[in-house]
């Protein structure tokens, strides 16, 4: 059966039709605000949709061996997003490694130097006792001849060999002597190449770990939650160091820069409650709060000596949108929209209706 004239039976009226009315709704309330419909209390600005950008750099020179991701694509924090080639420090760590392997056996050669002077400074020290023994009969012996040359008991050719044999004993002994100094010197040349070798070690080690710090550097990944924005270089370029290769938007980080005049911006404070309303899709209303108001004018007239023209001087006011929202939906975030803004800056003051429907939650 059909409806009569003048009548439309809401059961067939096609699904698409619903939607382009409610979107005709959504725009002819958003257009009502627009065209200064504001209640006393209630300020707007006009504004854009923006996020935190993130460039994935390179940390050193080098060419790009494979990017695995494209631009649109949402990546998650921790994934790798490029790869640099990396066969020039492969080989820089495999040299270092064997100068690691070097060092470590220069170590082991001056140990066992040192264990050597050691032992000889051990030989110097026997020898010393033996001169010091030696030197020590002699002299008793010469004090014997002495005794014996002033009663005439022994000629004076034994009391000269007596003689000389002492001196050559005590000569003896300074030559053991300077020999234990000689080894004591030496062991501490032996020990100082003991620390050298081990300062080679310690180079070395730091040497394989600034390689093999760049050599993980070399694999790019994601400081955050984001989506890619723009490809920035390709596979195969050389890039110097710090050349982009990626630029991402973090949707975590999504908020509204607009502008207010003196008077209303220096109404609102931090944490005030903001609506969004974007001019894509102005059936909905984004809730946000204030978390900047800039403490400079971002424009000044040139001359500023009435209220009327302080009143042209325009603040720029941020509005982050919550986390957990973003979160919700975050295939939906999209960054470059233009929209307007509403804030209470009486809050005393209610919220216009076409503000306090539709909140996307």
């Amino acid at each position: 059966m059909r409806p009569a004239d003048g009548c439309l039976d809401k059961t067939i009226i096609d699904p698409a039709v619903a939607v382009l009315l409610a979107l005709g709704g959504g725009y002819v309330a958003w257009q009502k605000l627009a065209d200064g419909g504001l209640p006393e209390g209630i300020a707007s600005g006009n504004g854009r949709i923006e996020a935190v950008e993130i460039d994935i750099s390179t940390k050193a020179p080098g060419r790009i061996a494979e990017i695995l991701v494209n631009e649109g694509d949402f990546i998650a924090a921790g994934q790798v997003l490029a790869r640099m080639d990396t066969t020039q420090l492969e080989a820089q760590r495999r040299q270092a490694e064997a100068q690691l392997q070097r060092a470590r056996i220069g170590i082991d050669t001056a140990t066992s130097l040192v264990v050597q002077r050691e032992a000889e400074r051990a030989a110097a020290l026997a020898i010393i006792a033996q001169r010091q023994a030696q030197l020590d009969a002699a002299a008793s012996k010469l004090e014997r001849s002495e005794q014996l040359a002033q009663r005439g008991n022994v000629s004076r050719q034994v009391l000269d060999d007596d003689r000389a044999a002492t001196q050559g004993a005590q000569a003896a002994l300074e030559a053991a002597r300077a020999q234990l100094a000689a080894s004591e010197a030496a062991i501490g040349a032996a020990k100082a190449q003991v620390i050298d070798a081990g300062a080679s070690v310690d180079a070395a080690q730091a040497a394989i770990e600034s390689i093999s710090a760049d050599i993980d550097d070399s694999t790019l990944v994601s400081p955050r939650d984001g989506r890619v924005q723009y490809r920035v270089a390709q596979s195969g370029e050389v890039l110097s160091a710090g050349g982009r290769i990626l630029n991402l938007v973090d949707l975590s980080d999504v908020y509204m820069t607009f502008f207010l005049p003196t008077g209303e911006a220096g109404r609102i404070a931090i944490g005030t409650e903001v609506r969004l309303v974007l001019d894509a899709a102005p059936q909905y209303v984004i809730p946000a709060r204030v978390t900047f108001v800039a403490d400079v004018a971002q424009f000044t007239p040139k001359t500023v000596e009435t209220a009327e023209e302080r009143q042209k001087l325009m603040f720029r006011i941020k509005a982050h949108i919550d986390k957990e929202l973003l979160q919700k939906h975050i295939r939906q975030v999209k960054t470059g929209l233009p929209g307007m803004a509403y804030l209470r800056v009486d809050p005393q003051v209610a919220w216009p209706a076409e503000l306090d429907r539709n909140l996307v939650q």
